[in-house]
């Protein structure tokens, strides 16, 4: 593993007073963006002494932070709400107030298109931001999933227009976030980080920042070498859920179960990591991330094919999902047209609000384009709005006995903990559960069908 030098000394007084500050807890930390990623990471740092400004061009979001208001998961509302009565976290629109900030942490969305290549235009706007204040002493880092190359590429050229010089009057870093919403063992403080810095005094001093917070830093030798680590992380996962997804559209061929295969396979102690089926994959990274390597590969004259596969099979089961509804109402001799479909869970993981890039919005967008009457349930997500190439305004309803029993089909997408499926087995007339979440309901399984 690379190590940290420490090539801070007397010799660049910039660097030095920067690196103190950080150490002494006293650096003021400016934090773009006050989503999934950079709400956590403003607390983390506001909870060691950090003086921390959020910003945002969301007003709404704005007003609620400097209310003390949580609106993410991952957030203890306790904390939020102390961190603002001290003063400690404060958020703003006006992004003139970069100025008084010594270290700058980009954490805006990256998209992609309608063609499926990289959207940095959040990340360029806030580096352009950043470039109309940027001062002497101050280090800037980016924490938004990118293709290699985009921070000293994109993000440098914006702040050199400056006129001031990196490693020698700023520091620019990229450190990649890595958050998993939800997860109750893994948070912003104590998972692994991975930095690179343009200079190693860039390096040094952002190494020393994130060493404040998290309890194990990683140092590579480049951004470029982050930003591959972090789309090769998510590309890892995305493969491997393709491959688990293509073995169960072969399973369903065969007449075979592919959750029992899958729990049989994980018994083997070695050469295993078990991944899961589902009805595709969502969340602000793995249906993303590849698509950032695949477009920068393409400079290389290198094309990606077993990730572009992966993502083919990933976007295929959705309709495979349609499909096993067809099946399903069939065995009824009901038609999908005028079906009355339930869906149950639209988050793209269970137990979380989260419905970025969600395979339920294009599951039902494909059901209600066959002409299914759609309503669902989700106790997460009060409302679908337009959003992910869905076009639908619904708001979720109560399951109680009356409504699974007038639906005809109820579609378990997100198997969500505080879900009572032996009710909806009991209830419903139909079942089709793409998450083996009726795996221990032991009544009734006639009704069941599993992908």
């Amino acid at each position: 593993m690379l190590e940290v030098k420490n090539v801070i000394t007397q010799n660049h007084p910039v660097a030095l007073e920067l690196k103190k500050k950080i150490e002494n807890h006293t650096a003021r930390i400016g934090v773009i963006g006050l989503g999934y990623v950079g709400l956590p990471l403003a607390v983390e740092k506001g909870k060691v002494g950090f003086p921390v400004l959020g910003f945002d061009i969301n007003a709404e979001k704005v007003a609620m932070v400097s209310a003390g208001e949580n609106y993410i998961g991952d957030v203890k509302d306790e904390e939020l709400k102390e961190l603002v009565e001290k003063k400690i976290l404060q958020a703003t629109t006006d992004f003139a107030k970069l100025a008084d900030c010594d270290v700058v942490i980009i954490c805006v969305p990256t998209p992609l298109t309608i063609t499926r290549d990289p959207d940095i235009s959040y990340m360029k706007a806030s580096a352009e931001e950043v470039g109309k204040t940027i001062r002497q002493g101050q280090l800037v880092t980016l924490e938004s999933t990118t293709y290699p190359g985009t921070t000293q590429e994109v993000i440098l050229p914006i702040l050199e227009q400056s006129g001031l010089k990196v490693g020698q009057d700023f520091f620019l870093a990229f450190s990649p976030e890595r958050v998993d919403p939800g997860n109750k063992r893994f948070s912003t403080k104590n998972t692994s980080k991975v930095v690179g810095g343009v200079t190693p005094y860039c390096l040094e001093i952002a190494y020393t920042l994130y060493a404040q917070t998290i309890v194990n830093v990683v140092p590579v030798s480049s951004p470029a070498a982050a930003e591959l680590t972090k789309v090769f992380e998510n590309t890892y996962r995305a493969v491997n859920i393709a491959l688990v997804n293509e073995m169960m559209l072969l399973c369903d061929r065969m007449g075979l179960d592919v959750w029992e295969i899958v729990e049989a396979a994980s018994t083997k102690p070695f050469g295993i990591h078990t991944f899961y089926p589902g009805p595709g994959v969502g969340g602000h990274c793995i249906p993303i991330d590849p698509f950032y390597l695949t477009w920068k590969a393409r400079e290389y004259d290198f094309h990606t094919r077993f990730i572009e596969l992966a993502g083919e099979i990933n976007v295929e089961v959705s309709s495979y999902v349609v499909n096993k509804v067809y099946r399903a109402l069939n065995s009824l001799n009901k038609s999908v047209k005028d079906a009355k479909v339930l869906v149950v869970g639209v988050a793209y993981k269970k137990d979380i609000e989260d419905v970025r890039e969600s395979p339920a919005l294009i599951i039902m967008e494909l059901l209600r384009k066959e002409g299914a009457v759609l309503s669902y349930h989700d106790p997460y997500v009060p409302v679908i709005e337009p959003h992910g190439g869905s076009t639908m305004h619904l708001e979720s309803i109560q399951l109680t006995p009356n409504v699974l029993q007038e639906a005809d089909c109820v579609l378990i997408i997100t198997d969500h903990s505080a879900i009572d499926y032996d009710q909806i087995v009991q209830y419903a007339p139909l079942v089709v559960d793409t998450r083996n979440a009726t795996k221990d309901v032991r009544q009734m399984r006639e009704k069941i069908f599993k992908i």
